[in-house]
């Protein structure tokens, strides 16, 4: 018996003549978030398999494969040669210690195996019982399930139990988006839930040095560090925005400060988008939940960009955002008590539903060209 863990994926399937190339691309994510475990990864017909590793590294592959998105269950169990004795040698190992009720379920990829799935699942499950009286066999609603699964290639695995992944699509396989990140609950999950889509993520995030410190700078750091453990690697590009937030202050109506502001940051994360070859822009905004994310304010956003703007975000309500949040480990840092460059300049009425004819009025009253050049010239990368 050679210990293993199967992986299983579920939308690939989906992908007819592309499905190879989605395969392989899970297969690279995979090995790539194993590197510097002693393990192996082998491709078979729907599922990959990890072995060759140490009982002591178990858990260790199991939590970074938790994080790769495209797996949709893994299980720990044994790879056995087909033969009938072989398999239930091998599932009277796995139920020794098993107590209440169980039963067998056999999937029988190999058509040509001279039993059949109910066959082998009665023979085994009657195998189990002569050693283990401590079980019963319970069909509809039992407490352990033993897996029994005959593939074409005369092997066979056994194992109890799934472990759920995150599921979706391999990153790297739906195009390069780019999440304006805050220090906030909502962008974190917006930019996970794009990496499940399978996008490849570049981040920016806007910083008010003096108004904002180094905490809140490092916060977004540690933030896009958690990230990154499901999508690989991000680039975080970090823009001086304190100069722009003056010049609003300075020169435009108060209650147009937010609107103003998402304007400048929609124009600068598109130059950057364009300059890395990212097609798309990220934001957490949900519809709704405060005064820029009303459908007015979203459309005078727009209006100074032509890159897609995707908002994963959008129908959900603050409850389902946090509850992904602490699913995610994103939460407990986001809470961190640090200011971002929105709430330093939060003005006390904000315009709710800005006219685009009035918000370009104010607008006209700036420098628009030199000061995003100024911010994407002075723009920092970090790489995560």
């Amino acid at each position: 018996m050679e210990k293993v863990i199967i992986i299983r994926y579920c939308e690939i399937h989906l992908k007819g003549k592309n499905r190879s190339y989605f395969e392989k691309l899970l297969a690279d994510n995979i090995t790539s978030a194993l590197c510097g475990i002693d393990c192996k990864m082998t491709r078979t017909q729907s599922r990959y398999l990890v072995h060759s590793f140490a009982d002591g590294d178990k858990d260790a592959i199991l939590e970074r494969l938790k994080r790769v998105s495209g797996i949709h269950t893994m299980s720990v169990g044994y790879r056995v040669p087909s033969a009938l004795d072989d398999i239930a040698e091998c599932a009277v190992f796995i139920m020794r210690d098993k107590e209440g009720t169980f039963k067998v379920e056999t999937n029988r990829g190999d058509k040509k195996y001279p039993m059949t799935s109910p066959e082998i699942s009665r023979e085994i499950g009657g195998r189990i019982l002569s050693s283990n009286h401590a079980l019963k066999v319970d069909v509809v609603s039992p407490e352990t399930v033993c897996s029994v699964d005959v593939r074409e290639d005369g092997t066979a695995y056994v194992f109890s139990g799934n472990i759920h992944g995150i599921g979706g699509m391999p990153v790297g396989g739906s195009g390069h988006g780019t999440i304006m990140i805050s220090g906030g609950i909502d962008s974190p999950v917006a930019a996970f839930m794009m990496i499940k889509r399978g996008m490849k993520l570049s981040a920016v995030h806007f910083h008010s040095y003096p108004y904002t410190g180094p905490a809140a700078k490092q916060k977004v750091v540690d933030l896009v560090k958690i990230l990154s453990g499901f999508a690989g690697s991000i680039d975080l590009h970090v823009v001086p925005f304190t100069a722009i937030q003056e010049a609003i202050r300075a020169h435009c109506p108060e209650e147009m400060t937010i609107t103003l502001m998402r304007r400048f940051m929609f124009r600068i994360t598109e130059i950057i988008s364009r300059s890395i070859g990212s097609q798309a822009i990220i934001t957490g905004e949900s519809l709704g939940q405060v005064a820029s994310q009303t459908i007015e304010s979203i459309t005078t956003s727009n209006a100074v960009v032509t890159l897609p703007v995707l908002r994963p975000l959008i129908g959900f309500d603050k409850l389902e955002i946090i509850d992904i949040s602490q699913k995610i480990g994103t939460y407990q840092t986001s809470i961190l008590p640090y200011e971002d460059c929105c709430t330093v300049f939060l003005p006390k009425f904000p315009v709710i539903r800005p006219k685009l004819e009035k918000v370009e009025e104010a607008e006209s009253k700036l420098d628009v060209e030199a000061l995003v050049s100024k911010a994407v010239a002075d723009t920092e990368i970090i790489r995560l």
